[in-house]
């Protein structure tokens, strides 16, 4: 397995950059899978960002856990997970 590192992406100021970021991520997962390696992807993802990056179903597995203990800070731990459930599916 191979773990994408999605923190240009999270941390992109604009669509634009955005966009060409979420690109890049799409084809190395693309290589990715040429190499028969399975894929995940982590790094900066939260509530905001972590959409375009779940709907690559190849992606096997996103590592959000930062995002999640931050927010149950406020939430709960039972909701943070339900609303990221929510944004994964």
């Amino acid at each position: 397995m191979v773990e994408l590192h999605t923190g240009l992406y999270s941390n992109s100021k604009d669509e634009e950059t955005r966009d060409k970021e979420l690109i890049k991520i799409e084809e190395s997962v693309g290589i990715a899978l040429d190499q028969e390696l399975r894929v995940a992807a982590g790094h900066g993802l939260d509530y905001i960002n972590v959409e375009p990056i779940a709907w690559i179903e190849e992606i096997e597995e996103l590592n959000i856990g930062h995002s999640i203990i931050s927010r149950s800070v406020i939430v709960g731990i039972e909701e943070a997970v339900s609303e990221m459930l929510i944004l994964c599916s």
